[in-house]
């Protein structure tokens, strides 16, 4: 939501600058320049990238529009979603949670919360990282390794459609300079004819320059800039999963491993204790119960 208010602002702003100096706005609107810069991005884009990326780009964007996940109503789930199957794990073994883990889609625990199951990413992580603890063998520094470079090889990912966006956003002012290049020849070819017509040539050729510069630091550059933090924040999100699962594997209470990811979480997004034990145990449980279990 708040990307498209930003968009707004920023075109808004540009043309009401324009407007306020009795500039005419039909003269800004130059399809052949708009063709040229535009087009010769998407080509960029095509030579720079395989296909793959450039769906995640887009994907990416349209994410940003969207507004980002990992919100306190997120992490809130998350927390309680984990505290219910913890819970199971402690009452009955690790081995009652193992069709939980093997068929995540069919599990009664996580059917729950359709939030985790439509982020692959994220399921994979989390029930990967239980199979491993339900096959048994692997010690909880090793299992800190796995989930690290897991985590590693995700965020990695997650940049490069990024890196593609941001090499599009530095080759727009280049290419506007090259729409207004062609402005300039069409209009040296038109100096015999009217002064009129030579200056909306030279205009033309004027906001192909304006174009990609505007559309370079007002729109694709902060765009990226947007994707980066989504991207940080969906690593955040799995470093809190990763503190949670290793507190537990180390022999904590479920209730202790919820508080430790608690602490994990961005501050800004960070429930207190007490919305936590709500969303855990609910009104009835209360703050006794929680230090009971801990005990």
């Amino acid at each position: 939501m708040f990307a498209i208010i930003g968009l707004v602002v920023v075109f808004g702003a540009v043309v009401a600058g324009f407007l306020m100096e009795h500039g005419q706005l039909l003269v800004l609107m130059q399809p052949a320049e708009m063709v040229t810069i535009g087009g010769a991005a998407i080509g960029t884009l095509l030579i720079a990238n395989p296909l793959d990326v450039i769906k995640a780009m887009i994907a990416g964007v349209l994410g940003i529009l969207k507004g980002s996940p990992f919100g306190k109503p997120r992490y809130l789930e998350t927390l309680k979603m984990m505290y219910e199957f913890l819970n199971k794990v402690r009452k009955e073994g690790l081995i009652a949670v193992e069709m939980d883990v093997e068929k995540p889609h069919e599990s009664e625990i996580f059917k729950k919360y359709p939030k985790f199951l439509a982020d692959h990413h994220v399921e994979h992580f989390v029930c990967d990282t239980l199979r491993m603890a339900i096959t048994g063998g692997v010690e909880p520094f090793d299992m800190d390794q796995m989930m690290e470079l897991d985590m590693e090889v995700q965020h990695h990912e997650a940049t490069v459609p990024i890196a593609a966006l941001t090499t599009v956003a530095d080759a727009l002012p280049g290419l506007g300079i090259v729409a207004a290049v062609l402005g300039v020849v069409i209009t040296m070819g038109a100096l015999g004819g009217p002064p009129e017509e030579i200056g909306k040539k030279v205009a033309a050729a004027l906001v192909g320059t304006f174009l990609g510069i505007l559309m370079c630091y007002g729109v694709v550059g902060p765009l990226g800039a947007n994707m980066t933090k989504n991207a940080e924040g969906h690593n955040e999100y799995l470093h809190v999963l990763r503190v949670l699962m290793l507190s537990f594997f180390k022999g904590n209470a479920p209730m202790i491993a919820i508080e430790v990811a608690r602490r994990a979480i961005p501050a800004h997004v960070r429930p207190t204790f007490d919305e936590m034990e709500k969303a855990c145990k609910g009104d009835s449980g209360g703050g006794a119960a929680a230090a009971a279990e801990a005990a």
